[in-house]
């Protein structure tokens, strides 16, 4: 019995001894043992390190990007947020007040604004705010629905207002970068580019403003852009952002812009009468084809032919003539027997639009060269231009 006490307890030391032994020889916890093919984990300073080295310092803004960070720089401080308030019975006839935004641009230090005629429209109280937050009641100066322009006005008081500098749309080109910078769906200060995707566009807008000469963009453009600019790539004002065209209401990068110089046109007039005054030749007339002209036996196969003058008219005085007979063609109902007006300073005419177009950009009292047929003869006038009666 004492015996195997004695080898009980001679077994217990050895077993503890040899565990002292093996865990003297194992791990310790800061110790982190590979498993098979990875090698040790490196502290996180190291890895930092490591990562760091293989990184090439960044590089600088491209040239181009340089320039877009400029133009935004310098031109969206005079890029303003246009309110329209109107009025508006609600389902129980109280006066619930609907509020529309758009944007605009500042022209110069005396507060004048330009924007879209269809974002002032009907409104009855007028508001913008300025880049910095500030904001002025305003007051519409002129309009002209014609070309979808509004000029306003707000007194900034002794505030010095940043101005915008306007460019030459003539000298436009297919390709060529674009900017705009407006305030879609409400985001003040939006900026985006593009190209020049067309020229000299013809577009109707929902308004019935008859943009000519627009200019096509791939630049965003949303609604809330309308009024605000369109620029080149020096910054200068080129266009009116106006209109997009989109099945969906937001932008598939077909925009419309209002070329600058058809502003230039009419703005010494927006400024001081409030109205556009423009000429007229004072004729109505009907588009020809070859197949009517065959049928009436027309010296030629195109061109207005004129079923009425209006008198005391541009056309009046130049001493065109009207229709003298109405006859049934088809389901027309036509006065012949009148001038046919084939050019107007040169410009081919084979509809009335295409006289209202060659009208354009003429001024009351500017002169125009008028082309027509008079039975078999060709012939040419020149006649001053009075303006559109009200």
């Amino acid at each position: 019995m004492k015996a195997r006490y004695w080898l009980w307890l001679v077994l217990f030391v050895v077993v503890l001894a040899a565990g002292y032994w093996l865990g003297s020889r194992a791990p310790t916890q800061e110790t982190v043992l590979p498993s098979r093919g990875q090698t040790p984990a490196q502290p996180a300073a190291e890895v930092l390190d490591s990562a760091n080295a293989d990184v090439s310092p960044l590089q600088s803004t491209s040239t181009d990007e340089q320039n877009t960070i400029e133009i935004y720089r310098r031109v969206s401080p005079a890029v303003v947020n246009v309110t329209a308030r109107t009025m508006e019975l609600g389902f129980f006839f109280q006066v619930v007040p609907k509020e529309g935004t758009g944007s605009g641009f500042v022209i110069d230090d005396q507060g004048h604004i330009l924007t879209n005629y269809h974002v002032v429209a009907d409104a009855q109280q007028l508001r913008v705010t300025l880049a910095d937050r500030s904001s002025y009641e305003a007051r519409v100066v002129g309009v002209d629905p014609l070309t979808d322009i509004a000029v306003l006005k707000i007194n900034p008081g002794r505030q010095q207002l940043p101005t915008v500098t306007l460019g030459d749309s003539n000298q436009l080109h297919v390709g060529q970068k674009v900017l705009a910078i407006g305030n879609p769906f409400g985001f003040e200060g939006t900026l985006t580019t593009g190209i020049i995707s067309a020229l000299g566009r013809s577009i109707r807008t929902e308004e019935g403003a008859l943009l000519e000469e627009a200019i096509q963009t791939d630049a965003a453009i949303n609604r809330g852009n309308s009024g605000g600019p369109l620029l080149d790539s020096a910054g200068r004002v080129i266009g009116i952002t106006s209109l997009i065209f989109s099945p969906t209401g937001a932008s598939i990068g077909i925009g419309f812009a209002i070329p600058i110089n058809t502003v230039k046109l009419i703005l010494n007039d927006l400024l001081r009468e409030g109205r556009v005054r423009r000429p007229v030749l004072g004729v109505t007339g009907f588009p020809l084809d070859p197949a009517l002209a065959e049928a009436l036996r027309l010296p030629v196969d195109y061109g207005v032919l004129v079923e009425e003058v209006v008198p005391g008219s541009t056309a009046d005085e130049a001493g065109i003539r009207g229709g003298d007979r109405v006859v049934i063609i088809g389901l027309y109902q036509i006065s012949i027997g009148g001038d046919i007006i084939v050019a107007l300073d040169g410009q081919r005419a084979e509809s009335p639009l295409d006289i209202t177009r060659a009208l354009y950009r003429k001024r009351p009292g500017d002169n125009v060269e008028i082309k027509f047929y008079r039975g078999e003869r060709p012939r040419t006038v020149t006649a001053t231009l009075k303006e559109r009666r009200r």
